[in-house]
């Protein structure tokens, strides 16, 4: 049985977009970001676009989804880190 190269691609996107869900949950649950970093979320932010971007020119679902569902993600927990940093 041969297994598409999409399929594999699906399952990393699930493993890799599935690490940032308890970071989101736990964020929103504690509403802290005490000790998440600016800066790196910024720059996977920046590299999942371009990732994203990557997976549209070679039309691979699976990137695509992937990095749209984790450039959300990324991008709640980067919103969360910039309001709290403008309340303290």
């Amino acid at each position: 049985m041969e297994i598409s190269i999409e399929w594999i691609g699906f399952i990393a996107a699930l493993l890799t977009t599935g690490a940032f869900v308890p970071q989101v949950f736990k964020t929103l649950k504690t509403k802290s970001t005490e000790g998440l970093s600016l800066t790196m979320y910024m720059s996977m932010f920046v590299g999942i676009m371009l990732w994203l971007f990557y997976g549209i020119k070679i039309q691979s679902i699976s990137m695509i989804i992937a990095n749209v569902v984790t450039g959300g993600l990324t991008l709640s927990i980067l919103v969360m880190i910039i309001l709290h940093k403008k309340k303290n």
